[in-house]
């Protein structure tokens, strides 16, 4: 990197750092507006590759370096001291273009939860519309669904007869059947609907970034690291960053848009001098604006898998992934080509939960994933994940070192709690599978058991498999959290305390983790921010 860096010009009104989820959406609704002038910097390359965009490619994408950030926490005190992997997107799309394309927003409840915690005109009321805006799904529209938007949603090409049979299976458990789980009731067990359109990917780029690409006034910047944010007489004035070997001081004439997810954008912002004084100093990092709270309130949904071996070949563990490919294209995107993988799943109240939302979530798949399958097994079987939705561990996000380079330090502190409520809830995880994959449903398909090795566990062996096997979900969030208090690292509009000129807007702002997946909501999020940017949104 120059010791100087090279001034840019013209300046751009927005300069979005982060092309992901939530930064696709306000590219996109940004540059709707032709006087307007929007940069978007992505530091992964464009989502060229075709296991991107076929569905089932997700699981070619886990060892794939190039569009992976390839995170891991540190060891985890609760966990047997084990180091967890956390892959994030590192291309357009963000994590939307790497994920298992689960739609789910949560309830009602939870964004009723932000509201009355601070994050003021956020309550269910005030993010269904956004909701709404964002979705196209193909059902079509009504009270709680869209039909017009982005964001393509629809029902899935292909099941496995592995994935009918978990529905059924816990249909004899006593969980009701759900063929919509963001409809009137979250709980019950069913198929995803899923962000796919005509078949393929439907992600955050493909929904937002592909019909915004041709604007004169969008400029799309890939493999751009953004190095620090510039702040002078504390307004936020713009962006250094690299691409291709050089340095670049990019000035912004109105906003800086900080959309890197629940990593990144705490790791940017106290690189750039806001955060924890004391943790800055010791890095060598002058002090902009002190701020605690930045990379703190980490959550995120630790997730246990039981696993079987299948006495039937109808998994996808041995299917060559030419035939996949080869099915998918020539019968136009349908075939096992156009599945999601996790194909069912569903959402159940344990009896440990302390109100009436559900409080497990469930996703199957019909084939053996140990290790987030990079670890391969021999034979057929099936993998069900279950997950505690509202965990009351928090950990942190911090820098390792003040090179932009350098990944953070993740500290997820799961299982930290000090009632000890998520294990407990783990444990009830594991439970709850154990007795739905017992069902008569699986009988013509039940071989022996993997993951845990015995089916008669007590509470203590069952603790022990948690903390050897227990992994992430994917779903790390609330790092710069939103509020009203002098504490949060954001206020209700998005704007980051201390500092004008300078929003977050991704997955980091949650105060708590919803009750499902969290893409459909980032996604939310930026297009209420896009509205608050603009002066359209109620505050």
């Amino acid at each position: 990197m120059p010791a100087r860096p090279v001034k840019a010009a013209p300046a751009y009104d927005y300069i979005v750092i982060g092309a992901g989820s939530a930064g696709c959406v306000l590219a996109n609704r940004l540059s709707e507006d032709p006087g307007v002038r929007v940069l978007l910097l992505e530091a992964g390359p464009r989502d060229w590759h075709p296991f991107i965009h076929m569905p089932a490619g997700l699981a070619k994408l886990v060892n794939r370096k190039g569009v992976n950030w390839n995170y891991d926490t540190a060891a985890e005190p609760h966990l047997d001291g084990r180091t967890l992997w956390w892959p994030r997107g590192k291309v357009l799309g963000g994590s939307s273009s790497i994920n298992a394309m689960c739609y789910i927003r949560g309830v009602p409840g939870d964004y009723d939860d932000w509201a009355a915690g601070g994050a003021t005109g956020w309550s269910w009321d005030d993010v269904l519309p956004y909701f709404r805006r964002s979705e196209g799904n193909t059902r079509g529209s009504d009270a709680l669904h869209g039909a017009d938007g982005p964001l393509s949603v629809s029902d899935l090409r292909h099941v496995n007869p592995l994935s009918h049979a978990f529905i059924e299976a816990a249909s004899q458990a006593g969980y009701p059947r759900n063929d919509d789980f963001n409809g009137a009731a979250q709980q019950g067990v069913g198929l995803y609907q899923v962000t796919q359109r005509d078949g393929a990917r439907c992600s955050s780029a493909a929904a937002y970034l592909a019909p915004a690409r041709q604007r004169p006034n969008l400029t799309i910047v890939t493999g751009a690291l953004a190095r620090r944010i510039t702040i002078e007489h504390g307004r936020a004035t713009g962006v250094i960053y690299t691409a291709r070997g050089t340095a670049f001081h990019q000035p912004a004439a109105r906003e800086v848009l900080l959309c890197g997810g629940a990593i990144n954008s705490p790791q940017l912002l106290m690189l750039s001098g806001i955060g924890a004084a004391d943790d800055l100093q010791a890095h060598g990092i002058a002090v902009v604006h002190d701020a605690p709270g930045v990379g703190a309130n980490l959550q995120d949904h630790l997730d246990i898998c039981t696993l079987w071996h299948s006495t039937q070949r109808v998994t996808y563990d041995r299917i060559s992934d030419l035939k996949i490919a080869f099915d998918y294209y020539l019968r136009c995107r349908r075939g096992a080509g156009s599945s999601n993988i996790a194909e069912a799943g569903g959402f159940v109240r344990s009896r440990l939960a302390p109100d009436d939302r559900a409080d497990i979530q469930f996703h199957f798949v019909p084939a053996m994933l140990d290790d987030h399958g990079r670890h391969r097994l021999e034979g057929d079987g099936y993998t069900l994940h279950a997950c505690f939705l509202r965990p009351r561990s928090r950990g942190r996000i911090a820098l390792a070192s003040a090179r932009p380079d350098d990944k953070p330090r993740i500290e997820a502190n799961y299982l930290s709690d000090a009632e000890g409520f998520d294990l407990k809830m783990m444990i009830e995880c594991a439970k709850v599978s154990r007795d739905i994959l017992a069902q008569s449903a699986f009988d013509a398909y039940r071989g022996t058991p993997i993951f845990p090795a015995r089916d008669d566990l007590d509470d203590a062996g069952l603790a022990a498999f948690v903390r050897t096997k227990a992994e992430s979900v994917y779903h790390p969030v609330g790092t710069c959290r939103m509020g009203n208090d002098d504490a949060s690292v954001v206020d209700p509009q998005l704007r980051v305390r201390g500092v004008e000129g300078l929003r977050v807007v991704d997955a980091s702002v949650m105060p708590a983790l919803p009750g499902g997946n969290t893409n459909a909501p980032t996604i939310m999020i930026a297009e209420r921010a896009a509205d608050l940017i603009r002066g359209m949104a109620a505050r």
